[in-house]
């Protein structure tokens, strides 16, 4: 089966006054490449997160993000009362000093000062932890049947296309000994409008004529690239998605269609040939986005 690294996957849960968000998003790459950003109280599992995606995506650029949002009323920043109240019994002093009446913006200015607001941070609870890797799991799994529905599409537009190939291959069947005898007539007639009067060897010119004629020869080609297109088929019905695989076999499936393009010599297969290379073109750009 054909799967695509294309996919997105959500999961919502809340957990000790906290709604948590999990967004997963992942696009096509060679090789699996993974980047997070998670709250500071998450970022100790961070590898645990990478082993996990990896595991189940295999391969493809990986967006993964974690969003927090406080149910309570309770907040992390508190107000450090003791401090407050000596930046502004200073303040005071000073305004008295200065004889600057102390109001308000007098608060505000303390409010400022450094170490008034302090920042109390929370450990991780594993038992929350275990819930989030469990919706962790959950949204993977959405990626999965995601990127199994995406599949289904690219693999119809890339088994179409190499069909078109293969039955492409057949056309070329009836120019091929049209395009033998062609080249035969026309030698001879060279031949003949040399005038060489009979003084032509004939066995010798018949050799000639074989082993130019095998070098026009594209059979073996054909029977290479028929091979190929059924790999091809084979390799798509595998269980697992292999698209390094499918990619390296319609790289050989190139080089058979350029191969008997540059031996053609004969119009009609050579705008053949162009309709194989426009088919196998559109397999390759889609194969760039299987797993």
């Amino acid at each position: 089966m054909i799967k695509s690294m294309t996919g997105f996957g959500k999961a919502e849960l809340e957990v000790n006054n906290k709604k948590i968000t999990i967004e997963i998003k992942s696009l096509n790459s060679k090789q699996i490449d993974i980047n997070t950003r998670t709250p500071v109280l998450y970022r100790e599992k961070d590898i645990e997160i990478r082993k996990i995606i990896s595991d189940k995506l295999v391969r493809g650029k990986v967006d993964f993000n974690i969003y927090v949002e406080s149910l309570g009323e309770e907040s992390n920043s508190k107000i450090n009362e003791q401090i407050l109240k000596g930046y502004f019994l200073q303040l005071k002093d000073i305004g008295a000093e200065l004889g600057v009446a102390t109001d308000h913006r007098t608060l505000h200015a303390a409010m400022r000062l450094p170490d008034v607001v302090k920042t109390e941070y929370e450990s991780l609870d594993e038992e929350e932890w275990e819930i989030i890797e469990a919706n962790i799991k959950k949204a993977l799994d959405d990626i999965d049947s995601f990127r199994d529905k995406e599949g289904l599409a690219l693999e119809a537009d890339i088994l179409g296309n190499v069909k078109s190939i293969h039955q492409l291959l057949k056309d070329v069947e009836p120019f091929e000994k049209q395009r033998i005898e062609a080249v035969k007539t026309r030698l001879m007639d060279n031949l003949e409008s040399l005038k060489m009067n009979g003084n032509v060897d004939q066995n010798r010119f018949e050799q000639e004529l074989i082993f130019y004629l095998e070098k026009l020869d594209i059979n073996e080609e054909k029977v290479r690239l028929n091979n190929h297109c059924n790999y091809f088929y084979e390799t798509a019905g595998l269980k697992e998605s292999s698209g390094k695989k499918l990619g390296f076999i319609s790289q050989e499936i190139g080089r058979e269609i350029n191969t008997i393009g540059s031996k053609a010599n004969d119009s009609n297969i050579q705008r053949i040939v162009v309709h194989m290379k426009d088919h196998l073109e559109r397999v390759k750009e889609q194969l760039l986005n299987v797993l």
